[in-house]
Order: structure tokens, then sequence, then C-alpha cells
């Protein structure tokens, strides 16, 4: 035993040596050299995952080697662009989440496609109080206090909400072309009947494409005609957004679901609605660009029908058929999160920082390279394509501002509203707040019942919310497996956790 010890004693003696310089001195190279807090001074390297609803961009990889020459002079690190379509991000995610793949940094949010809330109930996200303090000041200026907290769950912060439009109103986006010569006034388009009779135009003039489809795949006919409060993950709601009272109810066994969905099933069995909407996988541009559709129902905002002309590369103009309305969920659908098997955190944070407080890293996430993708015009942080670029023929095009970090410090498009980022700042002050905005539901001590019923939708929720599915036969099933996987449950818990909130405030 004690040959042992004297054997091991030399071992470590020896690695502790290894980093001499020829002099005996400590080397400097960042192989070996730490800073005060202990961690090591080496670059480095970050997988950075988010979501994109198309394909991915041909220039990505020029794009993110101009993006690691910024990162390398700024925080010593190097960043790996991960993007997931949007259609297999959940999918994807859950696996790499489970598998301990190497992640840095994820988008996530208060959607079921996002998936916040189980991520936090199963340990996969990081808490970033401290962290925020330490190295995200430029986080927590941009966005405030209020908005930050918004996020926390069982009083501990695990994401933070990209800065965008923080409130939403839901309508519709038509092909321009389609609507001018068909007579359709999209600003008229304000109600359910006005949306019928829209597709109803469209349906019979141009039988050989869908009148109308989800916004994105993966998502629903449904999803964007609510008028609810999902209290983050739809298991458990208020109707009317909140505004009447704090009653949580199962919406899925409402009289005003069922009386949706078959309004819905109406409108697939007419040919209104894509045929292959509960399970397409293609984003909307590919979908409006190989004719598939002429229309789709959306999130809406102040700029909303640039923004949309450029990704599905035809000029389209909307219909809105919801008043804003602001809730923890359009604060907290789209957030950005530190994975728990994340190699460095601190180095994660760092970058994460520079989303919302570098104007040279949000505009090249966003815009991608100047002079190649894009050119500045005569107009202060307004720009243009680069000569030879539009929407079709260019390398990196993403157009979701809205995602990476700070959208306020982004340059506006030529034809855009140079002052849309004060009308959207205006946007989020007017619209209407739901009673419970703040409230974040904590699913972890429902956890089994929250990954049954999460099954039970994804079984079902596609399939009726698009008309594919027939209510009258399918919605008692669905409404059954979700009472026997515990949604009652999760009902009262939630609203055990609401009360309290309410009480507090």
């Amino acid at each position: 035993m004690i040959s042992l010890v004297l054997v091991l004693g030399m071992v470590l003696s020896a690695c502790g040596g290894g980093n001499k310089g020829s002099n005996g001195e400590a080397g400097t190279g960042t192989a070996g050299a730490t800073n005060s807090g202990g961690k090591t001074d080496a670059a480095a390297e970050l997988t950075v995952a988010y979501v994109t609803f198309g394909n991915t961009p041909t220039d990505l990889q020029a794009v993110q080697d101009e993006l690691n020459k910024l990162t390398k002079e700024k925080i010593n690190a190097t960043v790996k662009l991960l993007p997931i379509g949007i259609g297999a991000w959940n999918q994807q995610m859950n696996l790499m989440l489970t598998s301990n793949e190497k992640l840095d940094l994820i988008v996530t949010g208060s959607s079921a496609t996002f998936g916040y809330a189980p991520q936090v109930a199963k340990g996969q996200l990081l808490p970033i109080d401290d962290l925020l303090e330490q190295y995200g000041q430029g986080i927590k200026s941009a966005v405030g206090e209020d908005f930050i907290k918004a996020s926390s769950i069982g009083g501990k912060i695990y994401a933070v909400p990209s800065i965008r439009d923080l409130a939403v109103n839901y309508g519709v986006l038509v092909r321009k072309d389609l609507a001018d010569k068909y007579g359709i006034d999209a600003s008229k388009i304000n109600s359910l009947d006005a949306l019928e009779g829209m597709m109803k135009t469209l349906k019979e003039n141009e039988p050989s494409m869908a009148a109308i489809s989800p916004g994105a795949a993966g998502q629903s006919i449904a999803d964007y005609l609510l008028k609810l409060d999902k209290l983050g993950d739809g298991f458990g709601v208020l109707i009317n957004n909140g505004q009447d009272d704090l009653k949580v109810v199962n919406y899925f066994e409402t009289p005003e679901y069922a009386e949706l969905l078959k309004r819905i099933r109406g409108w697939y069995q007419a040919g209104y609605i894509l045929k292959d909407a509960a399970t397409n996988k293609e984003g909307i541009a590919d979908l409006i660009k190989a004719g598939r559709t002429a229309a789709y129902v959306a999130n809406l905002k102040p700029g909303i029908e640039m923004q949309e002309s450029r990704i599905v590369g035809t000029t389209i103009v909307k219909g809105e058929i919801t008043a804003p309305v602001s809730k923890t969920e359009t604060v907290t659908n789209i957030m950005w999160g530190i994975p728990r098997n994340a190699t460095n955190p601190e180095a994660s944070m760092k970058f994460l920082n520079l989303m919302y407080s570098d104007k040279d890293i949000i505009n090249l996430m966003d815009w991608g390279i100047e002079g190649k993708h894009y050119v500045k015009t005569d107009q202060e942080n307004v720009i243009k394509y680069a000569d030879g670029v539009d929407a079709n023929n260019s390398g990196y095009n993403p157009n979701t501002g809205w995602l990476f970090g700070n959208q306020f410090m982004s340059y506006s498009f030529e034809g855009d509203n140079p002052d849309i980022w004060k009308e959207t700042d205006e946007f989020n002050k007017n619209a209407t707040k739901s009673k419970a905005l703040g409230f974040t539901f904590d699913s972890a001590s429902v956890k089994t019942e929250f990954a049954s019923v999460t099954n039970v939708l994804n079984q079902y929720k596609l399939g009726l919310e698009t008309g594919t599915l027939d209510p009258d036969k399918t919605l008692p099933e669905f409404i059954s497996k979700l009472k026997a996987a515990g949604i009652d449950k999760i009902v009262a818990e939630k609203q055990k956790q609401l009360d309290a909130w309410a009480a507090a405030k």
C-alpha cells in the first residue's frame, strides 16, 4: 500500500510539472492557462442549435466562418451553427438532449414544439440566474427584468426570451397576385366567415392548389384561430385570454373546441386545406414556391407582410382575425437556454450576451455577409439585397430576425417601414394583457401525467385540427384518452399554482 501511494505521488508530480518551459516556469500556452475563476482560457467550441423553416442555407458555412472571426476576437470562442427544420425539431432535440450529445445553446420556448417546461422538469436545462448576473448584463439591459422573470419556473430562470413582437394577433397571409386576380380584399378577412369566403373563392378558381395551410410544418389550422391563454402548454387554459376570470379549463372538452373542429373538418372536406397538412414536413416558403397553397394562417405583427414576402419569394398581404394580446407564452414562445450537458456554460452565456448586445453579431446572423448577401442603402440602418441577389437565389436568407436575440438592433430591409422596431415596441405596449401575464406553470409535480398527455396530444391533435380526422368519431376518443393520461390532474395543479401566483401578486 505504501509503495502504491509513493508511485501515485510520483505520477501526479510528473503530470503537474508537464507544462513548464525550459527555464522551469509555468508555460503560457492556452492549453494550460487559467483565469481568476479557475476556468481554462483555451478557445471554447460552442454548438448552437436553432429552428429553421426551410432548407439549410447554402452559404451557412461562409456565415459561420465570418461569425467565428468575431467571436474568437470578442470572447475567445468558435461557434458551430446547427439549424434543424421545424418539422424535425421536437424529435431530434429530444434525442440530442437525452443522449447527451454536445449542445451548448439551444432555442426553447413554451409551445409544445419546443417544450420549455418539460425540459426544465427533466433537468435538461441549466438554471442561468448566476450566469446572467456575471456574463449577461447586455441581455438584462435589453430584455428587462419583467420579461426575463416571465420565463422563471420555481423561482429560477432557465431561458431568456428573444426581443421581438412580444404580443400576438392571428390571421391569414395570402399571395397578393391571387388576391388581386380574384378580387379578394385581404384587409376585410377579419372573421372565420370572411376566411371561409376567401378559401371558397380561391378553391373555385385555383382547384389544383390548397386554398390554405398551417403557417408552419407541425402546426395546425386551429393553432392560429384560438382566443386562449394556453398558460404555456395548452393543458389547461384560460378562455378569452383570461380577460373574464382565472378559471383553468380543459379546452379540448369545451363546446367551443368541438365547434371549431367541426368547422375545420368542413373546410378539409371541401378541399380548402392542404391535403397532407397533418403530416407535411415542408416549410411554408417551399409550399408557396411549389404552388401547393395560396394562403396560410399565421402569427401576425407589424411588418409581417414584407418579412413573409421575402421568405416565400412573392408579395404577401394579410387579414387580421384576432386583436393583439400579450401573455406569458407570447413572451416565452421563443427563448434561448443552456442545456445541462453544455461543455462550457460560461462561454455559452458570453455568446448569448453578444446576440442581445452586439450589432455586428446580430446582423450577421439575421442577414448574412455584407456585400455578399446584402448592401447598405443611403438610409441609416436600412439594407437591400446585393447586386444579382434576390429572395430566390440568396445563399443566406433566413428572415428570422425574431429568433436571434435582439431584433431591435437588426437592420430593416428596403421597402419596410424604417421605424418598424418603434412600431413593434408600440404594438407590444398597446396589446391587451392576459390576467395571467408572467405566470409560468411548473410541471415537475405532474411530469408523469404531462408526458402521457403529450403522447396523446401528438397522436390526435394535428389530425383533428387540420380537419384530417372526423371530430364526431375521434374527439370523444381523444378526450377519453386525455383523461386517462391525467389531464385533469394537470389542470387542477395548474389552477392551484395560478391561484397562488395571483394571490402573491
